[in-house]
């Protein structure tokens, strides 16, 4: 299974929250799956981090560089997905996410229900 890990996710893992399901946890954990940081996970760190809505460790890039996580970068195709998505939530980085979920065949890992509504598969938090 491949995975696109949401971006409360993957501070959930960094952190060992355990906000962080069992099944969630263990399918990240689990050798066999790919699992994908996305550039929008680590765009919206920054500028929550920046407007101090989030506190990160110093050392977060890091920590994040020692994970076996796959880098997803955003493409034109992307972009252009989230221009077909239906207008049923306003956040631009969950929007951007699905977007990337469905164009790779992604599994977005999530604690958002409203994301159901896009017909993405998720994995529930």
């Amino acid at each position: 299974m491949n995975l696109l890990l949401d971006t409360h996710v993957l501070l959930w893992w960094l952190d060992d929250n355990p906000s962080l399901s069992p099944d969630a946890r263990s399918a990240i954990a689990d050798p066999g799956n790919g699992v994908h940081v996305s550039s929008v996970n680590i765009w919206e760190i920054v500028i929550k981090s920046g407007k101090g809505k989030l506190e990160i460790p110093a050392d977060w890039r890091e920590v994040i560089h020692e994970e076996p996580f796959r880098q997803l970068p955003i493409t034109w195709e992307h972009t252009l997905k989230v221009g077909e998505l239906p207008a049923v939530h306003q956040d631009p980085f969950d929007r951007l996410l699905v977007a990337q979920s469905l164009v790779e065949n992604l599994v977005l890992v999530t604690h958002d229900d409203i994301l159901e509504q896009y017909g993405a598969k998720l994995l529930k938090t």
